[in-house]
């Protein structure tokens, strides 16, 4: 059977196990690397294997462009340090203290004897990105705080290009390439610096010429130029493609697609992206788990379960140590979310791409890839399956959010009494006769009324529901106050330092909000 009838069935599967996995709550990447196993086990179908080749210049850039054009610039600086104190002496720590767990202790083992300090550095670094899909799209449906959200897909994002020059690095340093640490410190801040002026040159032309497109087509064009090309010149100049992608990522959606007059054309281009990335992670995870040698996996499980503990301990350290630094300042955050974002911290199909691109001349490259598709399978399977107890068990989730049918109702309520105000107001300019209101708003007002019913009939905790509206409204009038505060700067009417001090306290006080899960 040919690759493309291949890749057409697994297209068809994958939209398959998505419906059955939403129909029984179950995150749609763990249910797709089950289904991959399966599939690969009976050996059906024989798809395309996962190169580097394959998944550096198809699928890495535009599931990158897309996390990253959905973030905005101004939250990721509103927590830019505690970021990236998680993704550059982070990674950095992740891989060293994995390895430092992994070579002591594989001497208890016969297998593991020839696991030094080079192997373990390299397979500390494959598994030091993070790929939180399955976690991310959870916390959506249950309703997790806004800024643990953004936290955990800022890190993650930012996490994929510092791990992805970790190991490149690593793997030039253990293979002779980089004779000394000073070199390969500044090879590091080379190709990460040079990849994010790349990509954000990219992203700043590509912005420019959006603001001037009225065509959605046109639009996505320039999105996907944006996202490959931004990749493949990064590649070429000798640097980072994949910051450059996040750079251009970042830069397109905030100077870019945010500013796109019509609403139509923004809508078309964010839905293009949302399908291409559910396409491109569909492929992966089915891939992922035809990759996998399942007997070779299971003589080494022990050594996986080793190895997956140690990789849990260095990501508990970091996070709790990155929570420590910045716990007496004004982006400290619960220590409950830093166990979520400890657990939540799973390793996916970027882990197992960098595996697969270790050198087959590298004696211990299959070694080092069963260790790593070990750890990525437990990773997917354990952490994805329990992160939903254990928001419950720690309180983090909104009370309100976990009541859909409540939300709905009462966003219904407030659109139909607008409806009602603008037809008032559509009256009073002439637009609108008399008999005409009355008819619209007895038939608005009916609709209101069937579901205030409705909504006085949801049981719900009052307590809790009024402390949920309660911190929801005040973040929204600190919002308004900070967008009445701007204007007051842009029209002259306040100082520079007056609109600095302001928002500072306005900032403060929206981050304690957060703290508190609004």
């Amino acid at each position: 059977m040919s690759y493309e009838s291949v890749i057409l069935i697994l297209f068809v599967i994958a939209s398959a196990v998505a419906v059955i996995a939403k129909k029984v709550n179950l995150p749609y990447t763990i249910a797709l690397v089950a289904v991959g196993l399966g599939l690969g086990g009976l050996h059906l179908l024989h798809p395309p294997s996962l190169t580097q080749e394959l998944l550096y210049t198809i699928f890495l850039p535009p599931l990158i462009f897309e996390a990253a054009i959905h973030l905005r610039a101004s939250e990721l600086w509103r927590d830019g340090w505690p970021i990236a104190t998680l993704v550059i002496p982070g990674v950095i720590a992740s891989t060293l203290l994995t390895a430092g767990v992994l070579v002591p202790v594989s001497t208890h083992f016969v297998e593991l004897n020839a696991i030094t300090w080079p192997v373990a550095i390299l397979f500390g670094a494959a598994v030091a990105a993070t790929d939180p899909v399955a976690v991310v799209s959870l916390f959506n449906r249950l309703g997790a705080p806004r800024r643990l959200r953004l936290l955990i897909e800022s890190e993650s994002l930012l996490n994929d290009g510092t791990s992805i020059v970790v190991f490149i690095l690593a793997l030039q340093y253990v293979t002779g390439h980089h004779d000394t640490i000073q070199g390969t410190t500044v090879e590091f801040f080379r190709v990460v610096g040079f990849g994010l002026l790349a990509g954000s040159i990219v992203g700043l032309i590509t912005a420019a010429v959006m603001r001037h497109i009225d065509d959605a087509m046109i639009t996505i064009t320039l999105t996907t130029i944006a996202a490959y090309g931004s990749f493949l010149i990064a590649d070429r100049l000798g640097v980072s493609g994949v910051m450059s992608t996040v750079a251009a990522g970042l830069v397109t959606g905030g100077r870019g697609l945010s500013q796109i007059l019509f609403p139509s054309i923004r809508l078309a281009t964010e839905t293009f992206w949302e399908y291409i990335a559910f396409a491109m992670n569909s492929l992966i995870f089915l891939l992922m788990g035809f990759a996998v040698n399942l007997t070779l996996l299971w003589e080494l499980f022990p050594i996986v379960i080793l190895a997956y503990l140690s990789v849990l301990a260095a990501r508990f350290f970091v996070v709790s140590g990155t929570w420590s630094i910045f716990y007496p300042t004004k982006y400290k955050f619960p220590y409950s979310w830093a166990v979520v974002m400890s657990w939540g911290g799973l390793r996916g199909a970027l882990s197992m791409v960098l595996a697969l691109s270790i050198p087959d001349s590298f004696a211990l490259k299959e070694l080092i890839v069963t260790l790593v598709f070990g750890v990525v399978l437990l990773s997917i399977f354990i952490q994805g399956l329990t992160m939903a107890p254990l928001l419950r068990l720690l309180g983090i989730l909104s009370p309100v959010s976990r009541l859909k049918q409540y939300e709905q109702l009462k966003t219904e309520i407030t659109l139909y009494h607008e409806l009602i105000d603008r037809l008032d107001k559509l009256h009073k300019r002439r637009f609108l006769s008399q008999q005409s209101l009355e008819s619209l708003k007895d038939e608005y007002q009916k609709k209101i009324d069937a579901l205030s019913s409705a909504l006085d009939e949801i049981e719900v905790d009052k307590e809790a529901l009024v402390k949920e509206e309660v911190l929801k409204t005040k973040r929204r009038m600190l919002m308004e106050e900070s967008r009445a505060l701007l204007e007051m700067y842009q029209s002259g009417t306040i100082s520079l330092e007056v609109y600095k001090a302001v928002k500072h306290e306005f900032d403060s006080q929206l981050f304690e909000l957060e703290n508190l899960g609004a």
